[in-house]
């Protein structure tokens, strides 16, 4: 059963960068494919970034030039590097890993691509 642990939320002011982590365990599927979600306060949660097993990423438009994804070598990281924080980043923020990296390459920021889920980090930038 793949667990997924977020860490490196928190507050800071807009125009700031943090670094948020993700660690995998019983990750085992022969692809990698992960992504990072955003749910802020009555909103829907969407898609902000996406790593494939061959170093390939998607961006949400909204975080495009601001946001990097990455992953450590032994793939059992993954990486959000934050900059530029805008107050409208403030969200819980949601790590996930797909299965079937398939479905995760042809749909990389759709939480129906993806299958085991984080328990969140919250992000809070004021202004």
């Amino acid at each position: 059963q793949v667990r997924l642990v977020e860490s490196g939320g928190g507050s800071v002011q807009a125009g700031g960068s943090l670094r948020l982590s993700c660690a995998a365990s019983g990750y085992t599927n022969s692809g990698f494919c992960m992504g990072w979600f955003r749910e802020a306060a009555g909103k829907e949660r969407e898609g902000v970034a996406a790593i494939h097993s061959d170093g390939a990423t998607n961006y949400a438009d909204s975080v495009k030039g601001r946001f990097t994804i990455s992953r450590d070598s032994a793939k059992s990281t993954v990486f959000l590097q934050m900059n530029s924080l805008k107050p409208e980043d403030t969200a819980k923020y949601y790590c996930a890993a797909g299965l079937r990296c398939w479905v995760t390459r042809a749909n990389p920021l759709k939480q129906l691509a993806y299958n085991a889920w984080g328990q969140g980090t919250q992000v809070t930038v004021s202004s």
